[in-house]
């Protein structure tokens, strides 16, 4: 499933997929989207990048001018551990979303060596593979839940206006036991598809307040998610793309590994109603 029209130019955010570490050597559907995606957006000032690999208490963004590509797996092919994404950072951005998260009454901190995880590169290297766009790494809350994360990007919203680019990272569906369960021939749980559509169909119709409450209303939450961290980016670009107000466009649906739910957003808050489901 899969909608090619775009608007970039009325882009805000993002949430994209980054799958599991092989989506870096085979991207697939979903990462001739992300590329599409990207190559039609204005180039940003910069990218505000939400991975659900880096937790932390309280709100975390990394200053390194030179973010080193982390490789924060094991036991996958050799060539993988030789990609290297030669981001560069930019003080003065990272402190722009310092102060913008420290403005909504957030609590903020910094790291002056944070690198880039899998959750970062994976689908940056495939959206600004010149890495010509400085990036800002920012963190998830261990616990804190939905409300928390869409505050978040709310914060990171003026940022948006001003040509930052706020990108999510993550998979409406995320649970790794039953990906062993389905490799072994167990098959693909119906919540795989039932919930991301839930997710689609809440977003298509604004209505925020079940999102947020995805947990107890959603089916199959809680097998999509045991613990909830790939879930909070979607979240933080809901914020920042207009929350209630944000169109919400599907740019790609599909599974991936069995279990894993790739659906890519683009929010815009300009107003205008020209999300369209595929």
């Amino acid at each position: 499933m899969e909608n090619t029209a775009r608007h970039p130019a009325q882009t805000s955010s993002l949430f994209v997929p980054h799958g599991a570490p092989t989506f870096a050597l085979r991207p697939g559907a979903a990462g001739a989207a992300l590329a599409r995606t990207a190559g039609a957006l204005p180039l940003p000032r910069a990218i505000i990048i939400v991975s659900p690999h880096w937790e932390t208490e309280s709100p975390v963004v990394g200053l390194a001018e030179r973010p080193e590509t982390i490789h924060d797996f094991g036991g996958f092919p050799d060539e993988l551990y030789a990609i290297r994404y030669p981001a560069t950072g930019c003080r003065e951005a990272a402190q722009d979303v310092v102060d913008a998260i420290a403005a909504a009454g957030l609590p903020v901190a910094t790291d002056p060596q944070r690198g880039l995880d899998h959750g970062a590169w994976v689908p940056l290297r495939m959206m600004f593979p010149d890495a010509d766009v400085p990036v800002i790494p920012l963190s998830v809350q261990h616990n804190a839940g939905p409300a928390h994360h869409y505050r978040l990007g709310q914060a990171l919203a003026p940022l948006a206006a001003k040509g930052y680019l706020v990108i999510g990272s993550g998979n409406i569906t995320h649970n790794l036991r039953d990906y062993q369960v389905a490799r072994s021939g167990g098959g693909t749980s119906d919540y795989v598809h039932a919930f991301p559509e839930w997710i689609a169909a809440r977003l298509a119709g604004h209505d925020v307040p079940a999102l947020l409450d995805y947990r107890q209303q959603a089916p199959g939450a809680v097998r999509a998610h045991p613990s909830e961290e790939h879930l909070m980016p979607l979240f933080v670009a809901l914020g920042a793309g207009g929350g209630e107000h944000a169109q919400a466009q599907r740019l790609h649906a599909g599974i991936d590994d069995y279990v894993l739910a790739m659906d890519a957003y683009a929010f815009n808050a300009d107003g205008t109603d020209e999300a369209r489901a595929a």
